[in-house]
């Protein structure tokens, strides 16, 4: 297994996202298969395990606390994450926390991290009345958080903020993070933004959910042809091998089938060339089938609503091309009269735009897409719904 240091230890450049485990024909945590998993895992060398409070239901923490329990506790990494960007009625970091050391059975955690620390979460996470960063800044100090960090699928803006109010007290950054959103979220800048501060970049979604993982017949056909025997999912693997501040990348990895496969891509094989990464940005480009907005801002100056066009448009081909709740979350977030449902279809936007877009029209579809969403809110709820009747079961 390749490793790579960070924050002073020697981590697998594969790491086990806890967010997709096999499940049973229930619905339940198939324990058995992720014990299969977990055992596979460490006896090829991975030893870094993530997980969260939500996922699953909030069993996934469980789950895994279990799995690991027959190893010795120095023997691998286990991370969690304070959920701060759900929407709910408070927050108590020191009841959650101590709830997970719990759930997981362990003393401390090796990792952890703020989750999603975004435009809709920024509020949440700088709130003193929550006081959520000071209070895990001294968990760090007791030894019961080895290395504090955050994940984010804020835009590259929203990152800078919160790493300017966080100052050096954040060691990693966890993003989404593959050569599909290197353009389509700007993850480029996330990525050129954090190596620039000397922040380690560890990366979720490096297959965008599964769907880089099974690419058009006539692509699988062209990666084959270069690499023989190696899947769509390797090459997404070792796109993200060829960036040098990579440190961790999670696969959330549902069966064996899957763990097999990716435990070989990050054993051996020859680094991905610039041609084959060139191939892989032509094939992002033609699945994005989206709107060609080149960020000139000629649109802007004459919108008067003072909308953000461009930022609004470049959200809109993310969310035509996957249902994510990014999207929401960061529309959200945005004053009502800067959403897209605030254009007022005066076409004087249109009327400018160098790649003929007709933008009243984008607007009108991204809104009505957006309405059409179960809201961040509602989610929340019935996540702290779900999460309650699980404390209620264990109690």
């Amino acid at each position: 297994m390749k490793t790579n240091e960070a924050c002073g230890v020697q981590l697998s450049r594969l790491g086990l996202g806890c967010m997709r485990l096999p499940q049973t024909a229930e619905g339940a945590i198939d324990e058995h298969e992720l014990q299969h998993m977990v055992d596979y895992a460490i006896a090829h060398g991975i030893n870094y395990f993530d997980t969260a409070w939500p996922y699953h239901g909030g069993r996934s923490e469980i789950a895994i606390g279990k799995a690991l329990a027959k190893y010795p506790r120095d023997t691998w990494y286990l991370a969690d994450k304070y959920p701060g960007h759900q929407i709910l009625s408070s927050y108590n970091p020191a009841e959650t926390f101590e709830e997970q050391l719990q759930k997981c059975g362990v003393d401390y955690f090796d990792f952890y991290l703020l989750h999603n620390v975004c435009e809709e979460s920024f509020g949440v996470y700088t709130d003193p009345k929550w006081d959520i960063l000071n209070y895990f800044k001294e968990q760090k100090r007791a030894g019961r958080i080895r290395h504090l960090g955050f994940s984010s699928h804020a835009r590259p803006d929203g990152l800078e903020k919160f790493l300017d109010y966080a100052g050096d007290s954040m060691e990693f950054c966890q993003i989404q993070l593959n050569y599909l959103d290197w353009t389509l979220q700007d993850a480029k800048a996330k990525y050129d933004l954090l190596t620039g501060r000397n922040i380690p970049v560890w990366v979720m979604e490096p297959l965008r959910g599964g769907k880089l993982a099974s690419l058009p017949e006539e692509d699988e056909e062209r990666l084959l042809q270069l690499r023989p025997g190696e899947s769509a999912a390797a090459w997404g693997f070792r796109w993200l091998q060829n960036l040098p501040n990579v440190k961790v990348v999670l696969s959330g990895m549902s069966d064996f089938e899957q763990m097999v496969d990716n435990v070989h891509t990050f054993t051996g094989g020859d680094p991905q060339t610039e041609g084959e990464a060139a191939l892989l940005a032509e094939i992002a480009e033609k699945m994005k089938d989206s709107l060609p907005c080149t960020r000139c801002r000629y649109c802007c100056d004459g919108c008067p609503m003072q909308l953000d066009i461009p930022m609004l448009i470049h959200a809109y081909n993310d969310l035509k091309f996957a249902k994510s709740m990014t999207v929401p979350m960061q529309m959200d977030a945005l004053p009502e009269d800067k959403k897209p449902s605030a254009c007022i279809g005066c076409g004087a936007c249109a009327a400018i735009c160098p790649q003929k877009i007709d933008i009243p029209a984008v607007m009108e579809e991204f809104a009505g897409r957006l309405a059409n969403m179960t809201s961040w809110a509602e989610m929340c709820r019935q996540r702290e719904e779900a999460a309650k009747k699980l404390k209620e079961s264990r109690s």
